[in-house]
């Protein structure tokens, strides 16, 4: 079992920068949500019918889930969470059509949490304006060693629990495959492959959300 993905190709620029899986991977699954946002949206209507109902229902409800959290600020973030929901559902159940989860790389969940906190901490600035942030920060000696951890923490704790369990869940597949070839790996998929991404995509957004409703208090 490779932790580190391969490298695929090099680009020949700055003395090589390679592109491993994981990131040929990403493409692939930004490539395919533009073209089905392109694809779905063409031709709507202002009632809508059909598979644009489908999707509206589906924005509608994702929007009245961000905004019982959130309450007005709903409308700045549901934004990136609805495209960090999309992007976790393919890159957590990719593993289905035979390719790599990027999510099973750690740069990928870093990069993630990473994003997530930085919109945390724009979401406090914009709520409390620049000086309320920077006195809410230092408030006390005690608030400033807490609010410091959790500028390490938190993004940790998001990276860590997303890889692990991607990782993990991959790892558990391959073994299955290897012990029982035939039937079995498909039963056990419907778990580790599409419920457990699933879940974990849940909860990768629901922290995400979680923590900017905190900072907006």
């Amino acid at each position: 079992m490779e932790i580190e993905p391969s490298v695929v190709f090099t680009i020949p620029l700055f003395g090589g920068i390679p592109i491993t899986m994981t990131v040929v991977v990403e493409w692939i699954i930004m490539a395919v949500l533009i073209v089905a946002a392109a694809v779905v949206t063409k031709g709507w209507k202002l009632v809508p019918e059909g598979a644009q109902n489908v999707i509206e229902l589906m924005v509608e409800g994702f929007n009245k889930f961000v905004e019982g959290a959130l309450g007005e600020h709903w409308r700045d973030y549901a934004p990136y969470l609805g495209t960090v929901a999309a992007f976790l559902i393919l890159a957590n159940t990719i593993s289905i059509f035979g390719l790599t989860p990027p999510t099973k790389d750690i740069s990928t969940t870093s990069a993630l949490a990473i994003m997530s906190i930085t919109t945390v901490i724009i979401a406090s600035i914009r709520a409390r304006g620049f000086k309320g942030y920077v006195k809410h920060f230092f408030k006390s000696p005690i608030n400033l060693f807490i609010n410091v951890l959790d500028l390490f923490t938190r993004p940790l704790s998001l990276a860590a629990r997303l890889f692990g369990n991607i990782f993990a869940a991959v790892t558990i597949m391959e073994l299955i495959e290897r012990a029982v070839p035939i039937v079995v790996p498909a039963v056990f998929s419907l778990y580790f492959d599409l419920f457990d991404g699933l879940l974990q995509m849940l909860v990768f957004v629901f922290l995400t959300m979680l923590y900017i409703e905190e900072a907006i208090e």
